[in-house]
């Protein structure tokens, strides 16, 4: 929640009357089950214990006694909450269709202007048509698989800069943050476009400054009636200056892939390239080929690589961040993954995409993280199309629905007195809960008709670079720090990452036969 919110409140809270809002409307509908409300901003002042609203949510439908939905009014904007696996269920599944659409607040709706991208398109011909694109060409099995070489070479680069950092003066503490932002971001990258981007440190900046802005809960966003509120907050010109940015990284990166592309063929004997396809060569492909029922605009094409750098680093960068921090933090599951590993390689000099399928317990530590630390703990919202009643409640059309995977996914009625302990053997059982969109009490990518189509690249991605910091180093804490005492801090987005950048001391056990 931005600070100016408190500012405002400060101002309006003396001039209100306390009453509690009725749960019937004047229509006689049966809302769900809320905290009591204030005139204007109405559920608002209830959020603002914490800078978290997948915390405070899941803490006042504790107080409601855990019914499935919840019902808030932030300032002018109806919000219905799905916080058990039943309603999850309710709203990805039972009646999917009817809130298979995105909200546009003004800011989303900057963001949109030149083309809407698959993360944020309306249910539509436009958001079938990009689903599509993404599903069978842009995130296929086979094409993933098409860019394992990439992933082991920025595996392998990473390994080479962390033992270097490693053999430094002192033997000193390494920021693993931004280590795991940079091979994540560029093994994205080369999947996108073919190369490293030239302005990779920009491009995260913009980044972070655009999954802060896309939160949601900002008073731009939450008092859209209002100009005074859009001229004080600043928001929006902040997400048009935020997207301005995003465009013209797009273009310089589109130009890169040209260059790049044109060199290769002048350098061909016949003036060809037989290479596989990166994914700007994918869309510019169907761009040309037409037959669309939707014609594919170059805006368009922008704001879905945009999506793809989102959904391809951000979250994976954020997973891995939590991973290390939460093995940092129990040495005992730490060993038993490094024992895994090694005794699995058996001195390799390097891990490679074919070794994952036997490191079981590196696979349950990203399930389990995913579990404790969805990357996107309220997932993306979705607004209802048509009023329905869904387990008995009213949900009016317009209604902005969450779903806390977050709360969900810490439920001890489902996980047990353990639920917020990192313990990846819960997932050993054949029958344990996977997050592939059916068991709806651990949808860390969603379900139904708005999952995340790129699971499969995020899953590669973050298995190879654990991997290989498990194998390759040990890890201690710095300055004589415990486990115990580690920062971990969330700061929120639409992601939640880290707030403060993790640091490590790596010691070297395998030596990597790289140079970095």
């Amino acid at each position: 929640m931005e600070q100016l919110t408190y500012y405002l409140l400060a101002l309006l809270l003396p001039l209100l009357l306390l009453k509690l809002i009725a749960r019937r409307d004047g229509n006689g509908m049966r809302l769900p089950p809320g905290p009591w409300q204030l005139p204007v901003i109405g559920s608002l002042h209830h959020l603002l214990g914490s800078p978290l609203p997948h915390r405070a949510m899941a803490r006042i439908a504790r107080r409601l006694g855990a019914p499935p939905f919840i019902y808030l009014r932030l300032g002018e904007v109806p919000v219905v909450v799905a916080s058990s696996p039943a309603a999850a269920r309710e709203v990805m599944k039972t009646h999917d269709a009817r809130f298979a659409t995105r909200p546009w607040t003004p800011t989303t709706r900057v963001l949109v202007e030149a083309g809407e991208g698959l993360v944020f398109a309306r249910y539509g011909a436009l958001w079938r048509q990009l689903r599509r694109i993404s599903v069978l060409e842009l995130l296929s099995a086979r094409r993933v698989h098409s860019f394992r070489a990439v992933r082991e070479e920025e595996a392998r680069r990473l390994v080479a800069a962390v033992a270097a950092a490693a053999a430094g003066e002192g033997g000193g503490a390494v920021n693993v943050s931004k280590r795991i932002a940079v091979v994540v971001t560029d093994t994205a990258v080369r999947a996108i476009i073919g190369d490293r981007f030239e302005r990779r440190e920009e491009f995260l900046a913009n980044l972070a400054e655009g999954v802060k802005i896309t939160s949601g809960f900002n008073l731009c966003d939450l008092f859209p009636s209002s100009m005074l509120v859009r001229l004080v907050s600043g928001t929006e010109r902040r997400a048009r200056e935020t997207h301005r940015r995003h465009f013209e990284l797009m273009d310089l990166a589109i130009k890169q892939h040209e260059q790049r592309r044109a060199a290769a063929m002048a350098q061909s004997a016949d003036g060809t390239v037989e290479k596989e396809e990166d994914l700007i060569d994918v869309l510019l492909r169907i761009q040309r080929e037409g037959g669309l029922e939707v014609p594919l605009t170059m805006g368009m094409i922008k704001t879905v690589i945009l999506d793809m750098f989102g959904a391809g680093s951000e979250t994976s960068a954020n997973t891995l961040q939590w991973a290390m921090s939460e093995l940092a933090r129990n040495p005992e599951v730490m060993h038993k993954a490094q024992a895994e590993v090694r005794e699995k390689l058996q001195g390799k000099p390097m891990v490679a995409e074919d070794d994952l399928a036997d490191l079981r317990y590196t696979k349950l530590i990203i399930k389990e993280t995913l579990r404790l630390h969805p990357a996107v703990p309220l997932l993306v919202p979705r607004e209802c199309r048509e009023s329905c009643k869904v387990m008995g409640y009213d949900v009016p059309r317009g209604t902005t629905v969450f779903v806390n995977v977050w709360a969900i996914s810490r439920d001890p009625g489902h996980w047990g007195a353990d639920a917020a302990a990192f313990r990846p053997e819960r997932f050993e059982a054949g029958t344990a809960a996977d997050f592939k969109g059916t068991d709806f009490e651990f949808t860390p990518f969603g379900a139904g008709r708005r999952m995340c189509p790129g699971m499969a690249f995020a899953q590669a991605s973050m298995e190879l670079a654990l991997a290989v910091l498990l194998y390759h180093f040990d890890w201690e804490m710095p300055g004589g720090m415990l486990p115990g005492e580690l920062d971990m801090t969330e700061e929120m987005g639409i992601a939640v990452r880290r707030k403060n950048d993790l640091y490590l001391r790596p010691v070297v056990r395998v030596p990597p036969h790289v140079t970095p």
